[in-house]
């Protein structure tokens, strides 16, 4: 167990509705994280993500994995789901990537949507702990996520675990900043 003081840190992985019932939690760790440079997300972009994130929890293959101190307080958490066959994450890349790359069946791809660390537990791998738990059991060949490249720590733990660069995107379209488009292969 990872300890911030004398409090441990306890991961539970959730399905759809558990995280759904625990939609409070989440948007805090959000919040908090992505409030911070480099995202500078706003109330309003928090509200946007979580006005979607009811939605991303009845998809298939929905997971999440929440950290909390063994007190509840809420510490990191990582969500995500199988991309669908018509996934528009391809279609948001800079340069077009090989139709084989592109190609998502429901199964073949998870797209792990977000994963944060608060400040106060950041540097403990608490965020590995997060990534591995979430990703346990699931069958997907491969996970896809983006990243803003000036969140240098984040970029670089995604790079210690194996992910390389795919490509650049500028997610939902309205991003202002390029993202760097990364992919774990699970086989």
């Amino acid at each position: 167990m990872t300890r911030q003081g004398q409090r441990a840190i306890v991961l539970e992985r959730m399905d759809g509705s558990a995280a759904a019932g625990a939609r409070d939690a989440f948007r805090l760790i959000y919040a908090e994280a992505f409030g911070e440079p480099p995202y500078h997300e706003t109330e309003e972009d928090v509200a946007a993500a979580f006005r979607r994130f009811p939605a991303q929890t009845r998809r298939d293959g929905f997971r999440a994995a929440l950290a909390r101190t063994e007190d509840g307080d809420p510490v990191g958490m990582a969500y995500g789901f199988p991309l669908a066959p018509d996934t528009g994450w391809w279609d948001e890349l800079t340069e077009p990537v090989p139709d084989e790359m592109r190609r998502e069946d429901g199964r073949r791809t998870f797209g792990l949507m977000e994963l944060a660390v608060r400040g106060p537990w950041r540097g403990q791998g608490v965020a590995r702990r997060l990534h591995e738990t979430l990703l346990t059991g699931v069958t997907a060949e491969r996970v896809l996520l983006n990243v803003n490249p000036a969140a240098e720590a984040a970029w670089a733990a995604y790079r210690a675990w194996g992910y390389r660069k795919v490509g650049e995107a500028r997610p939902w379209g309205t991003a202002t900043d390029l993202h760097d488009v990364m992919l774990l292969d699970l086989r």
